[in-house]
């Protein structure tokens, strides 16, 4: 699978640095004094400082297996392996801004996933999905 680049809005550049590599686990990659690279999971995430970025957090849900979930929101696929090591991780964690914590979602049924939503410090919302049978990611 190729790498995918994500670009997003956040507030303070230190505390998104801090969010990405100490809770997340992300590596740290270019920079300068407006954007940050992060690699999260050997993916590209481009935070880029803006004065209205808490502002920007959208309030917008959509219905997802009888759960709310914020839109927009972006995240990462992991093995069940991978899900189940960071959800543990963050559930050690008291600075977690959890939306939804982890949960399995589509019980039994194509594209059955855990899942967890979380916002970072400049509110946008992210989702970690775990799956056991990544050919099921897209199962209808």
């Amino acid at each position: 699978m190729k790498p995918f680049h994500l670009a997003f809005p956040v507030a303070d550049l230190e505390t998104t640095r801090a969010f990405y590599r100490d809770v997340l686990g992300a590596k740290i990659g270019r920079s300068s004094e407006t954007w940050v690279d992060f690699d999260l999971f050997g993916h590209q995430l481009s935070a880029h400082r803006r004065a209205d970025a808490a502002e920007r957090a959208a309030d917008a849900t959509g219905q997802v297996d009888g759960h709310a979930v914020p839109i927009p929101h972006f995240g990462v696929v992991l093995s069940m392996e991978e899900f189940s090591a960071l959800a543990e991780r963050l559930s050690q964690r008291d600075d977690v801004d959890w939306i939804e914590k982890p949960m399995v979602r589509f019980r039994g049924e194509p594209g059955e996933q855990a899942t967890l939503f979380l916002r970072d410090p400049s509110g946008n919302a992210l989702e970690f999905k775990g799956f056991a049978d990544m050919a099921a990611v897209f199962a209808a």
